[in-house]
């Protein structure tokens, strides 16, 4: 039997995403931007103010900061106050006002006000960190990333397939362990996985299609 803190093989990861292939949805036509933003730098502040946020209550701060102002030049022009107001709703509102400034300011500075298409050039935003960077990459500029989120840290590292201490280590084993033609939709079906099957505190073990790869299910 398999320890719990071995990974699977290379053949168990391409069949364990061939079985999340067959079984979760993956992209959607005409997938957007965080919490449904299509433009970049709004995609970017939603994806900002998601930190620690439920996502009804991102929405509602977004919502609100993007009545006042939409793009980087217009955000520069609010006081932090008011911004901390607008979002509210989404919690550490202080800390990511500050930050969204801070972010909208470089973009000025050093980017003509666009935002990067890169993981190095998002990063190195204030308030910007590896998980925001490659949701952004795979959302909003349809890049082959596996974006590593609570749900997606949790399952790839319960299945095996990982087997990190932190998000953005998984992030790095998946970008190496996963095939290729899974880099597209794979955030997609890890994060559907762990919503549907693969819960928190009770996952779904008798009845799930990857039982027999777990090797959290095997290690007892």
């Amino acid at each position: 039997m398999k320890a719990h803190s071995e990974r699977l093989s290379p053949a168990e990861v391409q069949e364990c995403f061939h079985r999340l292939r067959t079984h979760m949805p993956g992209r959607v036509e005409g997938a957007k931007g965080p919490k449904g933003e299509a433009d970049p730098f709004r995609a970017l502040v939603a994806c900002m103010l998601s930190a620690q946020s439920r996502d009804a209550n991102t929405r509602l701060a977004a919502d609100a900061l993007f009545r006042l102002a939409d793009t980087p030049a217009a955000m520069l022009a609010l006081d932090e106050a008011v911004i901390a107001g607008a979002i509210r709703p989404c919690g550490l509102y202080n800390a990511k006002a500050r930050n969204i400034l801070r972010m909208a300011a470089a973009l000025l500075d050093r980017h003509g006000g666009a935002v990067p298409t890169t993981r190095e050039g998002l990063t190195a935003l204030p308030g910007v960190g590896r998980k925001c960077a490659d949701i952004m990459l795979s959302f909003v500029y349809d890049r082959p990333v596996i974006a590593v989120d609570t749900h997606v840290f949790r399952v790839a590292n319960r299945l095996g397939l990982t087997h990190a201490p932190t998000a953005d280590r998984t992030a790095d084993e998946l970008a190496a362990r996963a095939p290729r033609w899974a880099l597209r939709d794979g955030h997609f079906w890890l994060i559907q996985f762990g919503k549907a099957v693969c819960h928190a505190r009770a996952p779904a073990c008798p009845t799930c299609f990857l039982a027999d790869l777990c090797l959290r299910r095997r290690a007892g």
